[in-house]
């Protein structure tokens, strides 16, 4: 139950017609950058005090004699919707008054004899602002629902693209399947080769793992697109020319939901048998336990080489194959959706470039929220670099779903009831 501004009472879940969205277009929103800033808006302060002011007269009205059982219910779920949020607000004003509090103090502390108080003072200050930063994102995060497919596991495919020199796309595509299963290791997740298809040159032409435990997809849903390399080769043909190279690889993530209810008639696949070749143990060449499989209606097609039993590949490459399947009715009902997310989301959006590696530079760039960080190897190694850049990446989404939502509520509020 949410109170509207025109006096009524109306079911609503917050922010519950935004969308997580990083927009591509020129129009990015720079004041808004971080939570922090978005937090000083106006329009922000003024939604969160409706907030609170509704969590006042829902936990007032929850007292009441006269609410029957359903009212009872239903207020008690808006009551537990609010709570965190009104806490949140809250504990950030309380923050905030005692910085204010700290920098009035320091004004007056000027004197030699009270420089060791006012470094005490600043210290608090500095404490206090990164408390206040950490309760803005975790207030944003209360605000942005989760989405469906956020806790699911995950199917991550990555292919080299083509180029002159093809050879520095494949060796970049190795890296990124590499950076993709320490990143696993290092949030304990488990990481299982589905198929693992190398190059001649030690590069890497396509792989697929299973990428399985908490909150797997929102992690890694904005990893999803073309992903750019410029570097000079130090192996191949291509180092001979010592000049830099570009190439790309694309990355897809699906969300693999525990229960896929997919039906697949078998007679709508061609199932073929061939000997496993890449990473696969002492097995690989030996028999034909690889397994690919077609999907007539649709062309997918899709393979497992991960396991010695070809009964085990073939029921990997049905799970496979449902969740790509599974995939599309996701993007068709996305793609109804009138605020259509600009983030690949598995298949989508995979001539879009979303981030460049320039090794010259030692710089990675994602171009979705002009964001710049040094030390490639660092990134590439999978472990807080990445996890840094990704969460900046899940905080941008965040705050680009509320400011959506503030422009549609003003819209709507221009508009009169």
């Amino acid at each position: 139950v949410g109170l509207h501004n025109c006096g009524f009472w109306r079911p609503n879940y917050l922010l519950d017609t935004a969308r997580c969205t990083l927009s591509f277009n020129s129009r990015h929103r720079k004041k808004h950058q971080d939570s922090r800033a978005l937090w000083k808006h106006e329009a922000v302060q003024k939604y969160l005090e409706t907030l609170s002011k509704e969590y006042q007269q829902v936990s007032h009205l929850l007292n009441a004699d006269s609410i029957n059982d359903f009212e009872q219910r239903t207020l008690q779920r808006r009551c537990a919707d609010l709570s965190p949020i009104a806490a949140a607000f809250q504990e950030i004003k309380e923050a905030e008054k005692e910085v204010q509090e700290l920098e009035a103090m320091c004004r007056e502390l000027d004197s030699r004899d009270e420089k060791q108080l006012l470094e005490l003072a600043l210290e608090e200050k500095e404490t206090l602002d990164k408390k206040i930063n950490m309760l803005c994102r975790k207030l944003f995060q209360l605000l942005v629902p989760k989405e469906k497919y956020d806790g699911s596991h995950v199917i991550l495919e990555v292919t080299a693209g083509r180029t002159t020199g093809g050879d520095i796309c494949q060796q970049f595509t190795k890296e990124m399947f590499e950076m993709y299963q320490n990143y696993a290791d290092y949030k304990r997740w488990t990481f299982d080769i589905v198929n693992y298809t190398p190059a001649e040159i030690g590069g890497l032409h396509h792989a697929a793992a299973h990428i399985s435990g908490d909150d797997v997809y929102r992690h890694l849903k904005y990893e999803g697109g073309t992903h750019r390399v410029q570097r000079i080769p130090e192996t191949g043909l291509s180092s001979r020319m010592q000049r830099i190279h570009t190439g790309t690889m694309s990355v897809i993530v699906l969300p693999q939901p525990e229960e896929v209810d997919v039906k697949v008639d078998p007679k709508d696949l061609r199932i073929d048998t061939f000997r496993a070749k890449g990473a696969g143990g002492q097995h690989v060449n030996k028999t034909d336990s690889a397994v690919r499989i077609v999907h007539l209606p649709t062309g997918l097609a899709v393979e497992c080489q991960q396991e010695r039993s070809q009964q085990m590949n073939k029921e990997i490459a049905l799970r496979t194959l449902r969740a790509k399947l599974y995939q599309q009715i996701i993007e068709k009902q996305l793609s109804q959706e009138q605020s259509a997310r600009k983030l690949q989301l598995g298949t989508r959006a995979q001539s879009e470039r979303i981030r460049t590696y320039n090794f010259t530079q030692d710089r990675v760039t994602d171009h979705r929220i002009s964001y710049d960080a040094r030390n490639i190897k660092e990134i590439l190694s999978g472990k807080e670099a990445l996890d840094k850049l990704i969460n900046r990446l899940l905080e941008f989404a965040e705050i680009e779903a509320v400011t959506e939502y503030l422009e549609n509520l003003q819209a709507l509020e221009g508009g009169g009831c």
